[in-house]
């Protein structure tokens, strides 16, 4: 990422920064990796360490589905009800230990005082539906369809919807930073020349003034297995001024410039973000390929070392039927996958697509939770039959019922 600066911060660091009536505003260094990863310095109304209760709010456990057989997986997530916030309305779906990822519809905003801080991971929303405010301790950043919002690792935040806008979002966390392609980035962290999108595009909080309200501001501190509350006087976002690296940042999906060809390109040209053993992608309105004989429809590939999981926004997806907005499909390493009977044809001669989607791909097998299962579609790994051997085979499971994928 780039140097922010906002607000007021003293000429060199680790030095004096008196408040007006001769104080010291607090020094927070706000790091990864120890002292030698990006790092932003916080300067504090209040120490951030003055905490007068702790107390123990609930256990995370996320639970893995007994899948009898590795398969292609179409998961229907469009129906989920809305229930709860940002972070206790989160439905985990597929997981690793590099990953967790699912749908969350916040009921409504968080509860009044109420902060989450994620102490074991950095956290991606995928704006699917909703317009709001993502409050953090760096400043606002407003949200609506189509933003991604990167919440770094130790991150205080809270998400406050409009009133009377509905909530979907992709979710995603990762105990490692989630970060732009390095191969887009030069040795002083400049997005190239060529890369799908440059600094432009990434914005930083809004510069506010501080918070320094007092009264019962409560914490929800994410560490390991479990969520911690941690309860303040003083209003976690009083920050005068912060510079740095490291910050929360909103990248839109249609700032994302695609990369074509004159033939199909491969889905590494729509990656967005890296973090440690998966990619985030995007799949955004664009040209077709120009060569007279190009087939824009993607050709059948193994996923020989990898999972492949697509969250469908909008549009059309060119090579794929029967896959609705608001699902996911998921393709396993192991399992090659293609385009659907009839879509290598249709698509010779259309000049472009309107599909939108975010695909993660990981290079660690991922678990179903039982989540996922339930709205898991068992008939889709026959989806690439001929139509009439699809609906022969259709009927033979629904017929043989729980027996389809037997133990």
């Amino acid at each position: 990422m780039y140097y922010v600066r906002n607000g007021s911060v003293p000429p060199q660091r680790h030095t004096q920064h008196r408040r007006p009536d001769g104080g010291l505003y607090a020094e927070e260094l706000f790091g990864v990796e120890g002292f030698t990863g990006r790092s932003s310095l916080l300067y504090h109304l209040t120490p951030p360490t003055v905490t007068h209760r702790i107390e123990p709010v609930r256990r995370v456990v996320v639970e893995a589905a007994d899948d009898p057989a590795h398969r292609h997986h179409l998961v229907k997530a469009w129906g989920l009800e809305p229930r709860g916030d940002v972070v206790t309305g989160r439905v985990p779906l597929f997981f690793n230990r590099d990953v967790v990822m699912g749908i969350v519809r916040p009921d409504g905003p968080m509860a009044p005082g109420l902060f989450y801080r994620n102490g074991v991971a950095d956290e991606m929303l995928y704006v699917h539906e909703g317009t709001g405010v993502c409050d953090t301790i760096f400043g606002p950043l407003r949200y609506g369809p189509g933003d991604y919002l990167v919440l770094p690792i130790g991150t205080t935040w809270r998400l406050d919807p409009d009133p009377g806008s509905p909530q979907r979002m992709l979710w995603l966390e990762c105990p490692s930073e989630l970060e732009p392609p390095k191969r887009y980035r030069n040795d002083y962290g400049q997005l190239l020349e060529h890369s799908p999108y440059s600094q432009r595009d990434i914005h930083a909080p809004d510069d506010v003034p501080p918070h320094d309200e007092q009264g019962e501001f409560v914490v929800h501190v994410r560490s390991t297995d479990r969520v911690t509350a941690y309860h303040y006087r003083s209003h976690p976002f009083d920050l005068i001024g912060w510079d740095g690296y490291l910050w929360p940042f909103g990248f839109n999906i249609a700032d994302f410039q695609p990369i074509t060809g004159r033939v199909h390109q491969l889905p590494p040209v729509h990656q967005t973000f890296q973090a440690r053993n998966f990619v985030v992608c995007s799949f955004v309105p664009r040209k077709f390929d120009y060569h007279p004989l190009a087939i824009p429809a993607p050709y059948n590939h193994s996923n020989i070392n990898s999972d492949e999981v697509i969250y469908y926004v909008a549009g059309n997806f060119m090579s794929r039927r029967g896959v609705e907005i608001g699902s996911f499909t998921d393709h396993p390493a192991g399992i090659p996958h293609g385009p659907h009977p009839g879509t290598v044809e249709a698509s010779i001669g259309k000049e472009a697509t309107e599909e939108l989607a975010v695909m993660v791909d990981t290079f660690n097998p991922l678990l179903l939770t039982k989540e996922a299962l339930v709205l898991d579609d068992d008939r889709y790994p026959y989806s690439w039959l001929p139509p009439d051997d699809a609906h022969a085979e259709a009927s033979e499971l629904a017929e043989r019922g729980p027996e389809a994928f037997p133990d």
